[in-house]
């Protein structure tokens, strides 16, 4: 399957003219924010090559997220580990969502999202679309934007608190990441309530 423009499309045929793909990265890490993107291409200069990030190398994401940021209105927005413990991971990746579809330079008039919900409080009209990372172009550049930046920032946070291999597993449960768990103990960062998390803090 390769990702096009046929929801946007569809969008368009309807009167919408600002069109947001969103997707979010970092549900399931065990340290680190959710952070989700949210982005509006322009019909005439879409990059090529854009897919669903998870499949991509990290070479070329990172080529293509520097292309998305020149020619398309971005924003960025994360829920924090408190967030995530106050609310639920779900409802978190929400928040994230819809503070990226809040700061993009002019508002959308339509969101395309990922998934099979819609959160709740996103006034715009708007469509999931299960799987939409590898479906929609729109999709596939917020899921480009938001793992990249996720990426830098757990390579930053891995800097701060060296020995849980954040640089690399970015937060996510990895053997190295468990261990140092066990050894290193708990960072500010680390998602208490996930269940590895939570048995290492109150293992007897």
């Amino acid at each position: 399957m390769v990702p096009d423009f046929t929801f946007e499309d569809t969008a368009r045929s309807q009167g919408y003219r600002r069109i947001a793909g969103i997707d979010e990265v970092g549900r399931g890490p065990l340290a680190g924010p959710v952070t989700a993107a949210a982005v509006i291409l322009d019909p005439d200069r879409i990059p090529k090559g854009l897919n669903d990030s998870k499949i991509l190398s990290r070479k070329a994401r990172e080529a293509l997220h520097l292309e998305i940021l020149a020619v398309a209105d971005v924003c960025v927005a994360h829920a924090s580990v408190a967030e995530i413990e106050e609310h639920n991971i779900l409802r978190a990746s929400h928040l994230a969502m819809m503070r990226a579809l809040a700061g993009l330079r002019a508002a959308a008039d339509y969101a395309l999202i990922d998934g099979n919900m819609i959160p709740k409080q996103i006034r715009a009209p708007a469509q999931p679309v299960i799987k939409g990372d590898g479906r929609s172009l729109s999709i596939s550049a917020a899921s480009i934007v938001a793992k990249c930046t996720r990426d830098r920032l757990m390579v930053d946070l891995s800097q701060q608190h060296p020995g849980y291999g954040w640089e690399t597993n970015m937060g996510y449960g990895s053997k190295a990441h468990l261990s140092a768990l066990r050894a290193l103990g708990v960072t500010p960062h680390h998602r208490r309530l996930f269940k590895p998390v939570h048995n290492i803090l109150y293992q007897a």
